[in-house]
């Protein structure tokens, strides 16, 4: 289990800086990071997660997803 002090940590990942796509969305670009964050609403308990951020082709703003949605291309 993740402790607040593991929030925001980068988790090494075999795809990062390489291209791949979000199968949930579809968006295609590149793996920049995956951190562990904290992904529970306020007032409910601790819910930790890897994320993972693709910065689209093209450029633009980074997108999270579940790292577990990240596929290479």
């Amino acid at each position: 289990m993740a402790t607040p002090q593991d929030a925001l940590t980068e988790v090494p990942h075999q795809l990062l800086r390489r291209p791949v796509r979000d199968i949930a969305s579809g968006t295609e670009g590149t793996l920049m990071a995956v951190l562990i964050e904290n992904t529970a609403s306020l007032g409910f308990p601790e819910r930790w997660a890897e994320i993972a951020y693709i910065r689209p082709e093209g450029g633009g703003v980074e997108l999270s997803t579940a790292v577990a949605n990240v596929t290479a291309l």
